[in-house]
């Protein structure tokens, strides 16, 4: 039987959809409660490649993956975008294991009521985890806003950093107040430009190339000739390849937050 409390929540995810706005719900949501430790995933708004009319789209798989398992773990999961609202979900983007999810209020509500930057508050999260899909390279590698999120994350709150596939183009110009890149020296992966069918044209509206970027940054970039998971882990940095690294992805930010848990607190270095 479904308590009273669920119920409440049920309806106000309703009532969210219904009137078009924000949810950072999981505080209301979730009966687990507002006090619950929590992952923001940064999704992009962009509807098409670059300045084409080609569609663009989040991967929906590389969002219900690592929500299962932050959730399954004991994390709430809110959703930020640069413009904020419904962010573009295609038929393409949304593999035959997660399409079933289309139906879930639970992860649909918050993708069609996106947090602007502005209503996000940093200090909240233990975790952002950078969502990928074409669109990744548009609008959210270049948004201030969203660096300052990702930064307060993980120099305050001593947090993690993490990106799937092309959500690795958000982390590639987060930078410390004394102007040195994250990605300096770590170890990183992402979707790469080998991978990418290079004479197709959505290609060529993208703003940078993936490796190319990370390792100008710094960062040292390896990846695999497979479409197996594939991740990174470096500090509180956690990158993965692709589509299937989504949920090894998430499982490795749990576990460094586990073993942050089981530690003594210490002061956050600047450059960890």
């Amino acid at each position: 039987m479904l308590t009273s409390r669920y119920l409440l929540s049920l309806l106000l995810l309703l009532f969210c959809n219904l009137t078009g706005g924000v949810c950072l719900a999981d505080a209301s949501a979730d009966p687990r409660g507002a006090d619950q430790q929590r992952v923001l995933f940064i999704v992009s708004s962009s509807k098409v490649h670059g300045t084409s009319s080609l569609p663009a789209s989040v991967s929906f798989g590389e969002v219900v993956h690592a929500w299962d398992t932050f959730h399954a773990a004991g994390y709430a999961v809110d959703f930020v975008s640069p413009d904020g609202g419904a962010v573009p979900i295609l038929d393409a983007y949304v593999g035959d294991e997660v399409k079933a999810r289309l139906e879930d209020p639970r992860i649909m509500t918050r993708l069609r009521n996106t947090a602007t930057p502005a209503q996000i508050d940093p200090a909240r999260y233990r975790a952002v985890y950078y969502v990928g899909g074409s669109n990744a390279m548009y609008g959210v590698p270049d948004n201030t806003a969203l660096q300052r999120i990702a930064m307060h994350v993980y120099e305050r709150n001593g947090g993690v950093v993490s990106a799937v596939c092309h959500g690795t183009a958000g982390i590639v110009n987060l930078t410390f107040a004394s102007g040195q890149n994250l990605l300096a020296g770590k170890r990183i992966t992402g979707f790469p430009e080998q991978h990418e069918q290079q004479d197709a044209a959505y290609f060529q509206q993208f703003p940078f190339l993936m490796g190319q970027t990370v390792k100008a940054r710094g960062g040292l970039f390896s990846t695999i000739d497979s479409e197996a998971p594939y991740i990174q882990t470096d500090g509180r940095v956690v990158t993965g390849q692709n589509y299937a690294s989504a949920k090894p992805v998430a499982e490795a930010v749990v576990k460094v937050l586990r073993l942050q848990a089981a530690q003594p607190q210490k002061p956050v270095a600047a450059t960890n």
